[in-house]
């Protein structure tokens, strides 16, 4: 921050205007986006040509911009999610040019869409109504819903063809878990429940039989022609993009694999976009199909992707809309040019008060670990696992000495790159150095590593986090080896009660925020494609596995709680419930914790809120709690007031 500005640290960073979810119109002369300038998330539309900003709504959009937007085929409508107060049991709504906004699919359960009929007929969503997540169409002239596929497993993707004949999509009927594959179907014969026409497929749906079982294969997206689908595959370990021909039935496989990649979608007829993984970052890259070759774009180093399809991204002329951000800089969108390599800013990155130099940068470290950590093991012995090289992000604060804040992602199948991070910037503003940990089970590293997670959570992947912790510290002689503090969302939120219970001496406070307590609680009442697509994937039933979901639950090791704990949740939470944290209270007032600001724990439940929230206010009530426990608990290097 600039040495002569004088604002509210918290109150400025929260209010930092954030883009969410670009998506070109069917011209691609312009982008619709939320935007919070105004303080609240909004429905905008910037045209390409002009950089002109134009907002449509006026509150009708969701204060949390999770969800994704989409236009309609004639490109004066936009399609958005709409959900009550965060619990993402999303219907979908319209609005058009005027602000007039109507709902076009009111069901229960969590409804998706994935797909618009470019004659502006219909469109394709995956919903959870009827228990489990499947793929829907809705006739945009009739009002009539149809359901067109009808799984145990959860059902992901529903790419709608360009000519609106057929769609792909991916999930898993083997009786190996951790499969999945890539399916193609009609949907006039998923809709009527008719046999496939003499001379067409011989089967509907069709697997389309792509890699081995207990790989994961998907659909990333349609040929200009419909004749041709994108998949991403990892059979060889490291994820790969292949081009599958529906007529030969034959799959060309692109790159020479020494990346984890996947598709994206195809940019014409004769060229690809995937998505590469290294290290700490996320960079694109385009394949020629005529000559295989590929190369990466001349982007700075961060993190760069399209929005949530192509055709959302596709701006004509050979252009892709891209969202970028570095560890310092905040999301912008870029018109990158594909024949020559140029890009232009359409809409910059506003920092508010501040300057990119003013945030904390990551530096790329690494660490050896075999899952045990010199820290005692308080709650369950491991033996050591296999030795691996984990990869970790390390913001330096600038204070001296410096505490440490040990931040573990959520997922568990995501990672932590060199994006912009607002909850690291906000610890490091406050003077907290961040360690963010890539442990085994993170993506990026292919199918091996990633599933190393699986039957054991609580287990090398939180050993891989101490080990982690322990050598920042050893290492780093700024670090104050005395206030270290454990804090994460989600998954991320497991494993701070986890790393509490298991590691104790090793932290001096922790913050566990929407993050999973009890095992079996979570598997019966969270939403049905988390059950099975997480719960049964990592760890099977309770029924199949009732010693693994005891031991591996936080709360059955509270006891072992040492140091003041900060227990935050949204009471809308649909995906880890709210019952997860009062759990929590509960066992730890069992065991004689008392709780509040002077006790040995506390808590605090969000209202108008689900799993995490961008709307700015909801931020901000969510970086003051965090601020003040840790300046009481553990001592901020930078005072909480304002500056």
């Amino acid at each position: 921050m600039s040495p002569t500005a004088e604002v509210d640290v918290l109150e400025a960073l929260a209010g930092l205007p954030t883009v969410a979810h670009p998506a070109a119109s069917p011209g691609g002369d312009e982008v619709a986006l939320y935007y919070d300038g105004t303080g609240r998330n909004e429905l905008h539309v910037l045209d390409t040509e002009t950089g002109d900003l134009d907002r449509w709504s006026d509150g009708e959009v969701p204060r949390n911009a999770r969800w994704p937007v989409m236009w309609a085929a004639d490109g004066d409508r936009v399609f958005f999610h709409r959900d009550e107060a965060g619990d993402e049991q999303n219907d979908i709504h319209a609005i058009d040019r005027d602000g007039t906004v109507e709902p076009v699919v009111e069901m229960d359960g969590q409804c998706v869409l994935t797909g618009v009929d470019g004659d502006g007929s219909r469109i394709v969503f995956g919903s959870s109504r009827d228990g489990q997540m499947n793929v829907y169409a809705r006739d945009l002239v009739t009002g009539e819903t149809t359901k067109l596929t009808d799984y145990d497993r959860a059902v992901w993707g529903a790419h709608l063809s360009p000519d609106g004949e057929r769609i792909a999509y991916a999930t898993n009927e083997t009786d190996d878990y951790d499969n999945q594959d890539a399916y193609v179907a009609s949907v006039e014969q998923c809709a009527t429940g008719s046999p496939p026409p003499a001379g067409g497929d011989a089967s509907n749906p069709r697997n389309l039989g792509l890699g081995e079982v207990g790989a994961e294969c998907e659909p990333a997206g349609w040929g200009p022609e419909s004749d041709r689908l994108l998949v991403s595959d990892n059979t060889p370990d490291l994820g790969r993009a292949g081009v599958y021909d529906l007529g030969t039935e034959d799959v060309t496989w692109l790159g020479d694999g020494a990346y984890d990649e996947r598709a994206v979608a195809f940019v014409d007829g004769e060229r690809v976009l995937a998505s590469r993984d290294r290290e700490a970052v996320t960079v694109p890259v385009v394949y020629d199909l005529a000559t295989g070759e590929g190369r990466e774009l001349d982007l700075p180093e961060g993190v760069a992707s399209t929005g949530w399809a192509y055709t959302d991204s596709d701006l004509g002329d050979g252009r892709v809309l891209f969202e970028h951000t570095t560890a310092t800089r905040r999301t912008e969108l870029l018109a990158y040019d594909l024949d020559d390599d140029s890009y232009e800013t359409l809409l910059e990155a506003d920092h508010g008060p501040f300057e990119p130099d003013d945030f904390a940068d990551a530096e790329y470290v690494t660490v050896e670990s075999d899952g045990v950590p010199d820290t005692v093991q308080a709650a369950v012995e491991h033996d050591p696992y296999d030795e691996l090289e984990i990869g970790a992000l390390l913001y330096d604060s600038g204070a001296r000495p410096s505490p440490l804040i040990v931040n573990p992602h959520g997922g568990p199948m995501a990672r932590d790159a060199k994006s912009f991070d607002i909850y690291t910037q906000v610890l490091a503003m406050r003077g907290y150095s961040v360690l963010q940990v890539n442990y085994r089970g993170s993506t990026g590293r292919g199918r091996e590593f990633k599933e190393r997670l699986l039957d054991d959570w609580g287990g090398a992947e939180q050993g891989d986090v101490a080990t982690a912790a322990e050598s920042v510290v050893d290492e780093r002689d700024w670090i104050d080896d005395e206030r270290v503090v454990v804090f994460g969302g989600s998954y991320g939120g497991y494993s701070a009660y986890w790393q509490s219970v298991q590691y104790p001496d090793l932290y001096d406070a922790g913050v566990a925020w929407i993050g999973l307590s009890d095992l079996e609680d979570m598997y019966e009442n969270t939403m049905p494609h988390f059950r099975t697509e997480l719960m049964e994937k990592y760890l099977g039933t309770p029924e199949d596995s009732p010693d693994l979901y005891e031991e591996r639950s936080p709360v059955t090791h509270v006891e072992n709680v040492d140091s003041p704990l900060l227990v935050v949740h949204g009471v809308n939470d649909r995906r880890v419930p709210v019952s997860q944290a009062r759990i929590v209270r509960e066992a730890l007032e069992d065991a004689g914790y008392e709780g509040g600001e002077t006790g040995d724990f506390e808590y605090e439940e969000l209202g108008e809120e689900g799993h995490a929230s961008s709307d700015q206010t909801q931020k901000l009530r969510l970086f003051r709690l965090l601020d003040d426990f840790l300046d009481r608990r553990v001592g901020a290097p930078a005072a909480a007031e304002t500056e």
